[in-house]
């Protein structure tokens, strides 16, 4: 049977407050984690928390190899 581990990682974010995705920069950051072999799962938008403002994520999973 498969096994997988699992990441969350933030979405790079820019400007005033840091509501905007930086795209350049999550592009840089989806292709290095592709190269260690990790697989975008799921992306979640901005998230609020009792009004307070948390930050874009994505979930990434990858075969365990052991």
């Amino acid at each position: 049977m498969k096994k997988f581990e699992y990441k969350i990682q933030p979405i790079p974010t820019k400007g005033w407050m840091k509501y905007k995705q930086d795209l350049d920069a999550l592009n840089v950051v989806l292709n290095d984690l592709g190269k260690q072999g990790w697989e975008v799962t799921v992306a979640l938008p901005n998230l609020y928390s009792a009004g307070n403002h948390t930050t874009n994520i994505i979930i990434l999973k990858r075969e365990m190899t052991h």
